[in-house]
């Protein structure tokens, strides 16, 4: 049983960012410079061509101006790499020499079931060898291969083999093929009384790999006509269909450069695209696009492009996609569709095109918007009220499903200009909460301008003097403020953490990135790259923030009162009340303005 990431101590993520150098993470995959205090470089998460990624080696973290990404070193290789979380501390762990605490002790049954795990690498690893060199004397799969027009640098760069037309063909790899290794690894099936055989018979086998490129199963595709046409490894310890991508691996440097990853259906498709010079295409393994497949390769790219045959299957397993994108799909990072013409794939259609006739098509994808609302339209009689109320309906789990809240807006005004409502009520029929304030009219009489946010300032100076927590009085500061609140939850982390634990920027991220501070606090944190506080300058506002939160406190007190005096209303006590407090607010207001700190 593995280290749980809700229960990895912090002690431990405090102890290996401590130890991890980000500039020297970052450095591996992205050439930074020094700029001032800070590295930058080239975003690895979005083209651009004037750096806005910047490294903070003093706060550990890195953020990009252009498109706001922004983390800690865990979270830059989870971005990257496309690695989960414990996947992604193990092996920043690994890199300095820590070992990464399981969160309960195992039993001995399952220290062995995980070492028997870790011994099923070495299995299929052994296996992929003997299928590669099984390839080499099979003139049969060399010729079919030939036939669709695979070369050999494309099938050694994927690793391609061949499983030879034998019951047990591995018994040549494997003298015990007895072992349940090869079982557990999806090798080898155990019939009735204990019969085994291999699973994959003159099949050309197509390697699968998992983010370390570790081979983890296979795909088979049959030379003869039998069936099934493609078969793959059964689940398995080390193997998820619903997780894995095939060609991942490969793709990654490509997905990076194009800032676009495309999701195909076939090994094939997958092979001949990579050697027409498309090398960002992935393929589901012969399973339904998953939340993990999405959020996977959201992390890795700009823009996710589906590519599907044109027919009525196509669409439907376009349709599928699409419902399992809407709750992940981001403002920023947009997914795309792409029908192909009828009878084409994206084989045969890359080898007829090339290159650049199917990238056209790649770029002219049509977006998640319009293959919605063409499909929600398509068997709604919009001339009618009925076909206009069912468009609503049809409409509605759709629209309530998006989270990305520019996007969900944007098909509301779209599904009501459709249906002949208005956005408001249409969000009513929907049962939607109602749009953002910038998405109303503005006003007729404009707003006084805001004034300066001392919660802000403050909540930016703690995260450089931790240690002042303890004076933060929450009773000063407006509860109305996101600030406020994201203030009160930092201050008592601050409080509560031992000495050597107080606010590294880099833990920060780790212990408020779920939570509903997270925003406010991350962009306070992002605001001091720019900054550049000294300690003694934060401790200076600090001081001052709190005097002028006690001087706006003191003056909406002194408002009050002044109205009652106005008014005739205030007896000869709040008429005492009133001078003392108006000399207790001046002093207040000269203490203030004589220890500004000027910056």
């Amino acid at each position: 049983m593995g280290s749980d990431p809700a229960v990895i101590p912090d002690s431990f993520k405090q102890d290996l960012l401590n130890r991890v150098d980000i500039v020297d993470v970052v450095s591996r995959y992205v050439r930074l410079k020094k700029g001032g205090a800070n590295y930058v470089g080239l975003c690895p998460f979005h083209s651009e061509r004037t750096p806005s990624f910047t490294v903070s080696p003093a706060k550990q973290f890195y953020h990009c101006f252009g498109c706001g990404a922004h983390g800690n070193a865990i979270g830059f290789l989870m971005a990257y790499s496309g690695l989960g979380y414990v996947e992604a501390i193990k092996d920043l762990a690994a890199g300095v020499g820590l070992q990464v605490p399981q969160w309960q002790p195992r039993s001995p049954e399952e220290a062995a079931q995980k070492e028997r795990e870790t011994g099923l690498y070495g299995v299929l690893e052994k296996a992929t060898d003997l299928y590669r060199a099984e390839l080499k004397k099979s003139a049969r799969a060399i010729e079919y291969l030939k036939g669709r027009g695979l070369s050999g640098e494309i099938a050694a760069r994927f690793r391609v083999g061949y499983a030879p037309d034998d019951w047990q063909a591995l018994r040549a790899a494997f003298a015990d093929y007895d072992d349940k290794a090869l079982v557990e690894a999806g090798l080898v099936i155990e019939g009735e009384e204990g019969r085994r055989y291999d699973r994959f018979r003159d099949r050309v086998m197509f390697p699968i790999l998992n983010a370390r490129a570790a081979v983890i199963g296979f795909g088979g595709r049959v030379l003869a006509d039998g069936e099934p046409k493609y078969l793959n490894s059964p689940e398995t310890a080390l193997f998820s269909k619903g997780r894995e991508l095939y060609g991942l691996a490969q793709a990654r440097e490509a997905i990076r450069a194009a800032g676009r990853v495309l999701v195909v259906e076939g090994y094939m498709d997958v092979l001949a695209l990579a050697q027409f010079g498309i090398g960002y295409a992935v393929a589901t393994l012969g399973t339904a696009t998953t939340p993990v497949h999405v959020a996977k390769l959201l992390r890795l790219a700009d823009e996710l492009v589906f590519c599907f045959d044109g027919d009525a299957a196509g669409r439907k397993a376009a349709w599928r996609a699409l419902e399992v994108c809407l709750p992940l799909a981001s403002d920023a990072r947009p997914v795309r569709f792409l029908f192909l013409p009828d009878g084409e794939d994206p084989d045969s259609y890359v080898r007829r095109r090339g290159q650049e006739g199917f990238e056209r098509l790649v770029r002219e994808a049509g977006t998640l918007s319009g293959f919605l609302l063409g499909e929600l339209r398509a068997p709604s009689e919009l001339a009618s009220a009925e076909g206009r109320s069912r468009l609503l309906v049809a409409a509605k789990p759709h629209l309530k499903a998006i989270a990305a809240p520019a996007l969900r807006l944007q098909l509301v005004k779209e599904v009501a200009a459709l249906a002949r409502v208005s956005q408001e009520e249409a969000e009513r029929l929907l049962e939607l909460r109602p749009a953002p304030s910038y998405a109303r009219p503005a006003p007729a009489k404009a707003a006084a301008p805001a004034a300066p946010n001392l919660e802000r300032k403050l909540l930016q100076c703690l995260l450089l003097r931790p240690q002042r927590a303890p004076e933060i009085d929450l009773a000063l500061a407006d509860p109305e403020l996101p600030e406020t609140a994201a203030l009160g939850a930092l201050a008592e982390w601050c409080r509560g953490a031992p000495l050597e634990e107080r606010l590294e920027h880099a833990m920060l991220i780790e212990h408020f990135g779920d939570t509903p501070h997270a925003e406010v606090l991350f962009d306070a944190q992002r605001s001091l790259l720019d900054l550049r506080l000294t300690g003694e300058q934060a401790d200076a506002e600090i001081t001052n923030c709190l005097d002028g939160l006690r001087v706006k406190r003191k003056g909406e007190s002194l408002e009050i009162l002044r109205q009652r005096v106005e008014r005739g209303e205030a007896g000869r006590e709040e008429l005492a009340a009133y001078t003392r407090m108006l000399q207790e607010y001046e002093q207040l207001k000269r203490g203030r303005l004589g220890s500004r700190p000027g910056v």
